[in-house]
């Protein structure tokens, strides 16, 4: 017998899912066991259904897919989590990489790729989308292990978000500022947790003027 697939769906839009499942119900060893639409809930179900992957949204309410699958991969390591994204730049597969995935599957996929990152996946294998490819990825790296301090290891686009936030910016103001959406400021919030090694904003802001991005003496 060929043994099933077991499969959680995270998305915060219901068509996604619908869609999704529809196409995840054309495998007979593939089986979608719950939803979530969002990244708490993701956890909770996890935990109650024990799937062998979860397809994780990158940004949710709540949890984003970011600290949802860092949550998972250290609570949960027999869970493999593949995020899926609309950003096909190296900085938010890294992030993901790094937050635990063991795959990232670009949005605007083809449906056989679907299919084949899951596979892939299962196998204890590590999945890319084609236009990701790792020389990109490894090149990032190097590059952001190479800062000759804190500072030079942030991208531009995040030193710009640390500083507005050190700055007592909210993140719908940050979000108005870059003229970007309060789903992606909250995206890269948790990815500057995580590589500065802090736990909110508060942290981040004392990261912030101790790298001397800000100073807040009146």
């Amino acid at each position: 017998m060929t043994t099933q697939i077991r499969v959680l769906l995270a998305d915060d839009h219901k068509l996604v899912r619908a869609g999704i499942r529809s196409l995840l119900a054309r495998l007979p060893d593939v089986e979608v066991i719950a939803e979530a639409s969002d990244g708490r809930e993701a956890i909770q179900l996890v935990e109650k259904n024990e799937p062998q992957i979860v397809l994780m949204d990158l940004a949710m309410p709540e949890l984003n897919g970011l600290e949802a699958t860092q949550h998972l991969t250290r609570t949960f390591p027999k869970v493999r989590v593949i995020i899926l994204s609309i950003y096909a730049d190296e900085e938010h597969v890294y992030q993901a990489l790094c937050a635990g995935a063991a795959g990232y599957l670009l949005k605007g996929a083809a449906t056989e790729e679907l299919e084949l990152a899951i596979r892939s996946v299962a196998r204890g294998e590590t999945y890319l989308s084609p236009p990701v490819s790792k020389p990109v990825i490894m090149e990032y790296i190097r590059r952001t292990n190479a800062g000759r301090n804190s500072r030079e290891r942030l991208s531009p686009r995040q030193t710009q978000i640390l500083k507005l936030i050190a700055e007592g910016k909210t993140t719908k103001q940050v979000a108005l500022e870059l003229a970007i959406s309060v789903k992606t400021v909250e995206t890269h919030r948790s990815a500057l947790m995580m590589r500065v090694g802090v736990r909110d904003v508060a942290g981040l802001v004392r990261y912030a003027v101790r790298i001397g991005l800000v100073d807040l003496r009146l």
